[in-house]
């Protein structure tokens, strides 16, 4: 390029291109500061959206993390409550079967309560049956008692009879001595008399049995009665039988009697003495309960 400008005019032409090149450089110089700040700008503006878009990426990107974390436990919530819902048909059919169970026992135990109350009316009924048998039975025996006590009333103020009513048990107690003889067993003439003072009344009770008890001292027999009475076993057996079978004499139905002998062994009186010895040997008849 420059050897075309010096070919084609001198010094002038020369001076006229640089001028020129001058002005073009001013122009082009003026035309580049335009165009690098616009290129600048470009740049700062590229450089903002790209941070822009960097941080928008990083924004995504947490929120890709948390949407993630969210349907997790989104799935595990519904896979909860899926869970829950079964729990809750279980537990509805167990509490619709115990309900069920429940009300069937209450039915039952109302059945139970009502068959109870009936129950408990017969109860009453029988007790108040079986009440009103006692009374009589009482009142029975506190008349047989009241008879006794009225025919026998000279004994007793003697001392010789005693009579006791105790638990629905009555007993006559008699010395031995007014009954029999010493060493015998045969009821003696004033024994008997005695005996029969009781016998109307005895034949009024049906409801008791009348049991005849024979007791000793403990005194042993000795000498020519032990041929007869080895042992006081014998002796209150045989004075026991004789009054027994003295009552059935006198009508008294056998099924309602019995005789017992109990020797020395049931004393109510101490033996060391004349008038305990003579306590202990004794005719006892009691009214007892039937077997």
């Amino acid at each position: 390029m420059t050897e075309y400008f010096i070919t084609v005019g001198g010094q002038v032409m020369v001076k006229r291109l640089l001028a020129y090149m001058v002005c073009c450089l001013f122009l082009l110089s003026a035309g580049g500061c335009v165009a690098k700040s616009e290129y600048l700008k470009k740049v700062a503006e590229a450089d903002g959206l790209s941070k822009e878009q960097s941080e928008l990426q990083k924004k995504h990107k947490d929120l890709s993390i948390e949407n993630a974390a969210l349907k997790g436990r989104f799935d595990k919530l519904t896979e909860d409550s899926a869970l829950l819902s079964a729990d809750k048909k279980n537990l509805e059919g167990i509490l619709a079967a115990k309900t069920d169970t429940l009300s069937k026992n209450i039915n039952d135990l109302r059945q139970q309560v009502a068959e109870l109350k009936i129950e408990n009316s017969k109860l009453n009924a029988v007790i108040a049956d079986l009440q009103k048998a006692k009374e009589e039975k009482v009142k029975e025996l506190s008349g047989t008692y009241e008879l006794l006590l009225s025919n026998m009333k000279n004994e007793i103020a003697k001392g010789q009879v005693t009579i006791s009513e105790l638990r629905g048990k009555l007993t006559v107690n008699m010395e031995a001595a007014i009954l029999f003889d010493s060493g015998k067993a045969d009821v003696k003439p004033e024994g008997l008399d005695i005996l029969n003072k009781m016998v109307e009344t005895l034949k009024g009770v049906s409801d008791k049995a009348i049991r005849i008890e024979g007791h000793t001292d403990d005194v042993q027999i000795t000498g020519a009665l032990a041929r007869t009475f080895p042992t006081n076993w014998e002796l209150s057996a045989a004075r026991a039988i004789n009054v027994t079978r003295f009552l059935q004499e006198q009508g008294i139905d056998p099924r309602n009697l019995s005789a017992a002998a109990f020797a020395e062994h049931k004393p109510v009186a101490d033996n060391s003495s004349k008038e305990g010895r003579a306590k202990n040997r004794r005719i006892e008849i009691t009214l007892v309960a039937k077997d």
